[in-house]
């Protein structure tokens, strides 16, 4: 789903708006443009940049300067205040000179998670943000995902299958269950819903 929405995979039927906008066969650049990200469940780095080029990319595309990627960072120094900020945004500041592909797999989250803003979106699609962490590194990201949301008024869709992340998460939640939408609605309803209780928490509900 999220590849279609956001570009990665075309749509063969019906259309996909963006705030009213039909963006159905647009480009996904252009969707970037419009507000819409997105992080993969699979790391998707520039491994063998710093970490603040791979931040520094983003920043520059949105300005209309990526050309000059490989300038004198001194030659932007608004560019660089604003790599800087995303950086103390997403904790990765110490870190701005090492490799990205040397990262623990927490940062690299945190990492993907500063690319995805840095287009400043109004919206970003997450893809199992947590897959693979270890509790400590999961607090981190989920902490840094609600700060997002509610100092910028960011809209993140996250797809999980962790519920303990979904509830810890969300304000509204989707379960689909064999290609269908099983249930819609806030986290309470999710939680005592009979079938969800079932299929994803494990339980066996009578009556």
């Amino acid at each position: 789903m999220i590849n279609l929405i956001t570009g990665n995979v075309e749509i063969d039927a019906g259309r996909i708006l963006l705030a009213g906008k039909d963006v159905s066969r647009a480009p996904i650049h252009e969707r970037v443009k419009l507000g819409m990200t997105r992080s993969f469940q699979i790391s998707n780095l520039f491994a063998q940049l710093t970490v603040f080029r791979n931040i520094q990319l983003p920043v520059l595309a949105r300005r209309g300067l990526v050309r000059h990627f490989l300038a004198d960072l001194d030659a932007f120094p608004d560019v660089c205040e604003e790599v800087e900020e995303i950086l103390r945004t997403v904790g990765l500041w110490e870190k701005r000179g090492q490799v990205a592909g040397t990262l623990s797999h927490g940062d690299q989250r945190l990492l993907e998670i500063g690319m995805a803003i840095a287009p400043r979106p109004k919206l970003c699609f997450l893809d199992e943000p947590c897959a693979g962490m270890n509790p400590v590194e999961r607090v981190q990201v989920l902490d840094l995902i609600l700060r997002l949301a509610r100092e910028q008024g960011l809209t993140f869709v996250v797809v999980e299958h962790d519920m303990d992340v979904v509830f810890s998460l969300s304000d509204r939640i989707l379960v689909m269950n064999k290609g269908e939408i099983l249930v819609d609605g806030p986290p309470d309803v999710i939680r005592n819903h009979k079938e969800v209780r079932e299929i994803y928490l494990g339980e066996e509900v009578s009556g």
